[in-house]
C-alpha cells in the first residue's frame, strides 16, 4: 500500500507559480512511477505530468510543456510539481498518483492522493 498526500495548492494570479508536493508513505517510493493529473469542474480527470522511479525520465501533457516540470526525492519520499506562467485554464484540483510505471493515463495508476485544490484568477 502507498499513501499520497498533496500540499502547495491555493490561489495565485495569473502568470504566478505554484509548487505542489505529493508526500508518499512506504519504503518503496522508488519502485513507483509518480503521476500528475488535473479535474476541473465539469472535466473529465486528464494527465499533466509524470516520471520514472529514479527521477530520470519525465513526461508531459503538451499544455504544460514549457511551463510546468515535475521532479522526485526519493530519499524524502516526495514528488513536486512546479507550475510557472500559471494562466486560469490550470484551474482544477491536482491529484498525485503511483503506478509501476510512468503512465498517460489515469486507470493505469494504483494509487491516489486526495487532491489539492489550485485557483489561478485572472
Amino acid at each position: 500500500q502507498v499513501q499520497l498526500v498533496e500540499s502547495g495548492g491555493g490561489l495565485v494570479q495569473a502568470g504566478g507559480s505554484l509548487r505542489l508536493s505529493c508526500a508518499a508513505s512506504g519504503r518503496t517510493f522508488s519502485s513507483y512511477a509518480m503521476g500528475w493529473f488535473r479535474q476541473a469542474p465539469g472535466k473529465e480527470r486528464e494527465f499533466v505530468a509524470a516520471i520514472g522511479g529514479s527521477g530520470g525520465d519525465t513526461y508531459l501533457a503538451d499544455s504544460t510543456k514549457g511551463r510546468f516540470t515535475t521532479s522526485r526525492d526519493n530519499a524524502k519520499n516526495t514528488v513536486y510539481l512546479q507550475m510557472n506562467r500559471l494562466t486560469p485554464e490550470d484551474t482544477a484540483i491536482y491529484y498525485c498518483a503511483a503506478a509501476r510505471r510512468p503512465y498517460y493515463t489515469a486507470p493505469e495508476y494504483d494509487y491516489w492522493g486526495q487532491g489539492t485544490q489550485v485557483t489561478v484568477s485572472s
